[in-house]
């Protein structure tokens, strides 16, 4: 199939002939959906803790942080473009001197467009604009409000003026203090000084893409003194970008490898699964994982770095547990109640499905059974209660070996055509709010392989375009998603607070992004 030029091409990304071929083998045979067992809920795969568990887990994190290295793992690679979908729209398809506001809103239902406009001078960027159009259109007061309206959107979006939808998302004005605006990246090194340091240092990992790593640093360069005097933290920051050995080849809607015009074969990015092996890069005995654009202002920063600090006391308590465990397991001859004492660990504390012949095992092979199930990486996840909010959720799923586990599914995952499957979905309680404390060390303090523990049928298949054809792509398992399929998982309820995603521009309207 591949010619001398596409394997030189292949090989030359950090990929091989043979794992391409899989990829194009997942296409062909597809991906199966996902069996949910049923939604995890509170006391069924959810715990909720009570006022004094959470102080109790947070001191323990805090009596403890000094002993751990952490980080804080942030995906931030996106470009802003999505926040201003409806906005590239109306650019194209509005004419303030042939339509009204209102008649275009009501024609095409941008509501969106309306709280905007609405909410026009509570934007972080409002002034940074209207003094950029105040240089352009020196008449711009004497427009009409529809035509004002239509030249701020220009201002804010052409590529010859401010070019915000082509910004990295974490670098957009997001929030505007009395002296200064605060983009996303700037709130992450404030928010990690409360939760993710140690010993006066926080350490930051942002995943980005290579082209913007200059003005990423110059960013830092630029906050770095006031951030660390405000804060009393020294900060590390480091970035890694999507390697390019994680892409994935796309292909026709017949499945042959998809070719551009010069003939060469189409790769392309393959979701923030790929983001798996700069997390395994990483050295730390804690990791936060929150996504760039879940950040709050100042005021709320406190009340969200406590949920923060209970999640990691929570895996402190359970990993200590389970390497205690391990210890005996390598190093001990067990009596049949320590034997039952571990598992009853693993199935009340780390939701393992413990094998219903377990009983009937020799001692030799309980034992190999418990140190497999226990030495794996520990992730602890914040889930936050279901209000209409896009995205995955909590699931107890079974595999084709027939083990029921806890899984963060995306909908797209699910059958919906499937009457039982979709009424599972419709029961679940909680979602995905990507709030994660994870441990990747084992109880001997080496770093485990990820790759060993994803669930490689969890990939996605999409339809995409390019050069004006269809095409299908394939997205990795997502990287809290099948990524994570064989890691121990603990979910825990948390507030409404925490989430505060800016999925579109009007987002940054919410209380949560305002100052007053």
């Amino acid at each position: 199939m591949f010619s001398n030029k596409d394997i030189h091409q292949i090989e030359k990304k950090g990929l091989s002939v043979k794992k391409v071929n899989s990829q194009i083998d997942l296409f062909t045979t597809g991906l199966p959906f996902v069996n949910l067992q049923s939604a995890a809920t509170i006391n069924n795969g959810i715990l909720k803790l009570s006022k004094e568990e959470k102080e109790t887990f947070i001191q323990l994190f805090d009596q403890e942080r000094n002993n751990y290295s952490i980080i804080k793992f942030v995906p931030a690679s996106g470009a802003a473009t999505r926040m201003f979908k409806s906005f590239f729209s109306f650019l194209e398809n509005y004419n303030p001197d042939e339509e009204t506001l209102n008649s275009y809103i009501n024609r095409t239902k941008e509501t969106l467009l309306a709280v905007f406009f609405v909410g026009l001078e509570k934007l972080p960027f409002y002034k940074i604009v209207m003094d950029k159009i105040a240089s352009i259109y020196p008449d711009y007061k004497t427009f009409s409000n529809d035509k004002q309206h239509y030249i701020f959107v220009k201002t804010m979006l052409d590529k010859d003026k401010l070019n915000y939808g082509f910004f990295p998302k974490g670098l957009l004005p997001f929030h505007q203090y009395k002296k200064h605006n605060a983009t996303a990246f700037e709130e992450h090194l404030f928010e990690a000084a409360l939760y993710a340091s140690s010993n006066k240092k926080a350490n930051i990992h942002y995943t980005i893409s290579e082209k913007y790593k200059d003005i990423f640093n110059a960013e830092f360069k630029k906050i770095q003194t006031v951030v660390e005097c405000k804060t009393n933290t020294k900060f590390e920051i480091s970035f890694s970008y999507q390697k390019e050995a994680t892409d994935t080849i796309a292909v026709t809607l017949e499945n042959e490898p998809f070719r551009l015009e010069d003939g060469s074969l189409l790769f392309r990015p393959s979701g923030h699964g790929a983001l798996l092996s700069n997390l395994g890069d990483l050295d730390a005995d804690i990791i936060f994982i929150k996504n760039i654009d879940n950040v709050v202002v100042f005021k709320y920063e406190d009340e969200v770095s406590e949920f923060k600090k209970m999640l990691a006391g929570v895996l402190i308590q359970v990993q200590k547990q389970a390497f205690n465990y391990l210890n005996k397991l390598e190093n001990h001859r067990l009596t049949e109640n320590e034997i039952v004492e571990i598992a009853m660990f693993l199935s009340n504390k780390m939701n393992v499905d413990i094998s219903s012949e377990f009983e009937k095992f020799a001692t030799e092979y309980q034992i190999e059974y418990l140190k497999a199930k226990l030495h794996r990486p520990i992730r602890v996840c914040g889930m936050v209660k279901n209000e209409g909010e896009p995205g995955g959720g909590p699931f107890w799923v079974k595999d084709e070996g027939g083990q029921i586990s806890l899984q963060i599914v995306e909908s797209a995952q699910i059958n919906k055509k499937d009457k039982a499957q979709k009424d599972i979905l419709k029961n679940a309680t909680h979602f995905n709010p990507v709030d994660l404390v994870c441990g990747i060390k084992d109880y001997q303090g080496n770093k485990f392989n990820l790759e060993q523990f994803v669930d490689p049928k969890t990939a996605f298949i999409t339809m995409k375009t390019k050069e004006g054809k269809d095409l299908k792509a394939l997205e990795l398992p997502g990287l809290w998603n099948g990524s994570m399929a064989h890691w121990n998982t603990i979910f825990v309820e948390v507030p409404l607070i925490t989430f505060n995603p800016v999925k579109t521009v009007t987002d940054l309207l919410k209380a949560t992004h305002q100052i007053k």
